[in-house]
């Protein structure tokens, strides 16, 4: 992370880093480990986990550590964020990973992207996540069937970290957005034609969703 937007930098270079401790009763505090202390991405996630608890980890700790450290300096640090297709450190946020035992289910019902949100957490499990092409064709079969030209996801842009992300904290690694898609504004969410193509549209739309279970 440099500049509180994310890139990609090989594992093997030496950098700054943020590792977290977690308490069950006072939330997380955050440790920057910089200086003469830099290391590779895998001795840094190792020193985090024997020290402390692990590499900071998810978008909210993101927000978090940003809010708490609003003036941190702008140089790069190793958040803990790896590629395989991306995963977090800590082992979080594979909560919608497995299509043998998970289902998804089409509702017909027309809400903005939030309400959608509140209505799939408070009857089945979230709104939809897609992380590769398997999952994709499982949802835009449901899409199919939708009474509205579009259905949400679970995808939302958030502002102040500048990228798209999905509600499960996921990174948005597979995606299938249509041409000129999906740009970067602050009121946008994510969500699927009936062919299955992902488009942007504004959060106050009032469309299907599909939720998983």
């Amino acid at each position: 992370m440099k500049n509180d937007k994310w890139d990609e930098e090989s594992c093997s270079t030496k950098s700054n880093f943020i590792c977290y401790d977690e308490h069950n009763k006072t939330g997380q505090t955050f440790h920057i480990i910089e200086d003469k202390n830099k290391m590779t991405w895998p001795e840094a996630q190792s020193y985090c986990r024997d020290i402390h608890t692990d590499l900071i980890s998810g978008v909210k700790q993101l927000k978090d550590f940003k809010t708490q450290y609003p003036n941190h300096a702008k140089t790069p640090v190793w958040i803990g964020l790896f590629r395989d297709c991306w995963s977090w450190s800590d082992g979080r946020n594979f909560s919608f990973r497995s299509w043998e035992t998970d289902s998804v289910i089409l509702i017909k019902e027309n809400k903005t992207w939030v309400d959608a949100l509140y209505y799939c957490r408070d009857h089945y499990r979230d709104l939809v996540s897609i992380t590769n092409q398997d999952e994709q064709l499982w949802v835009q079969e449901r899409a199919k069937m939708a009474s509205t030209p579009y259905v949400w996801l679970g995808l939302r842009y958030t502002c102040t970290l500048d990228l798209w992300f999905w509600v499960t904290d996921e990174m948005v690694c597979y995606n299938n957005w249509g041409p000129g898609q999906p740009g970067d504004d602050c009121t946008t969410a994510g969500a699927m034609d009936r062919e299955g193509t992902w488009v942007k549209k504004d959060d106050d739309n009032q469309l299907n969703f599909i939720c998983s279970k």
